[in-house]
């Protein structure tokens, strides 16, 4: 087990599994969006981003050469990534919850260089202000709490396979 776990976080197959695991993600808030009718808050629309920038960098880090150095270095960009998604994600429940500041805007305040609501608004528009995420599970969860845990556990695995490949003697 200990062996296939290394393998695993050592190969490719962890950068395909961020990729399936963001794109179901994704999948999953343009579901809510465009199926359910729940609209994406200016947080939300941050989520996207981070969860969109965790897949870019898997599919970067599946064409990297593997080399130890170029491997780590991605792997510390994921814990970054991770890390601001996990930020997002409390903030987004501290705001359905009323312990955070939900002062949050219709737009994204981007510079013109990175104007994803522009370039992309069927993705990153803004269209609903903060306050309460949609039911999920048959109404066992929020989506709020369901991407606090998925992003707690992402960020979890993602320090774990840092530490692997950081001690890890070859890579695959």
């Amino acid at each position: 087990m200990i062996e296939f776990i290394h393998n695993t976080l050592t190969t490719r197959r962890y950068w395909l599994g961020l990729i399936f695991i963001g794109l179901f993600m994704e999948g999953t808030a343009l579901y809510y969006q465009y199926v359910v009718g729940d609209e994406p808050c200016q947080i939300c629309i941050h989520i996207r981003i981070w969860v969109a920038a965790f897949i870019l960098l898997a599919l970067v880090a599946c064409l990297l050469p593997r080399n130890k150095i170029l491997i780590i270095a991605a792997h510390l960009l994921n814990v970054v990534a991770m890390a601001g998604l996990w930020e997002r994600c409390k903030y987004l429940m501290d705001v359905e919850s009323g312990k955070g500041d939900s002062s949050c805007q219709f737009f994204l305040g981007f510079p013109d260089w990175f104007a994803l609501d522009r370039w992309f608004p069927f993705i990153f528009e803004v269209r609903n202000l903060c306050g309460a995420t949609p039911e999920m599970l048959w109404g066992l969860t929020t989506m709020s709490e369901a991407l606090m845990v998925a992003s707690s556990m992402l960020l979890l695995l993602s320090l774990v396979a840092l530490g692997v490949n950081v001690f890890s003697r070859t890579q695959s």
